[in-house]
């Protein structure tokens, strides 16, 4: 994997309020290194759809996915649901286990997938990355 190293800026960044960030400059930071600890595992895919939005994932996000750990409960994974990718978070209640969408919006529905043969974890979704300016 390609290294990315950036200038890092050791301060807090009221929004709104410009600061002159040259007096906190600390050194570098290698973005893969931060964003991708497991580059050998990991891989990237877009979302695509609003069931995400209190999680912080939106349309058109690149998500990372570590593919080395393992699913816990809570986590926003990246799963095979009847033959489709989804993007959900992972509940563990004992033995049962449902994908659940992290919108206010009442169309998306959890689905249980305990003991189901088409349910498979692809990987946990460690990170996003959403352009603002394209």
């Amino acid at each position: 994997m390609r290294s990315c190293p950036v200038v890092s800026v050791e301060a807090v960044v009221p929004a709104g309020f410009p600061s002159p960030a040259a007096d906190y400059v600390e050194g570098r930071i290698d973005l893969a290194e931060v964003l991708v600890p497991h580059p050998s595992a990991s891989f990237t895919l877009r979302v695509s759809g609003h069931s995400m939005v209190r999680a912080g994932i939106h349309d058109g996000d690149l998500a990372i996915v570590d593919r080395s750990l393992t699913a816990r409960h809570d986590d926003v994974i990246v799963a095979v649901l009847d033959g489709e990718l989804t993007c959900k978070r992972l509940l563990k209640r004992g033995a049962r286990v449902w994908l659940v969408p992290d919108s206010d919006d009442t169309a998306y529905r959890p689905a249980e997938v305990t003991d189901r043969p088409d349910f498979e974890i692809w990987g946990v979704i460690t990170s996003t990355i959403r352009l603002h300016r394209r």
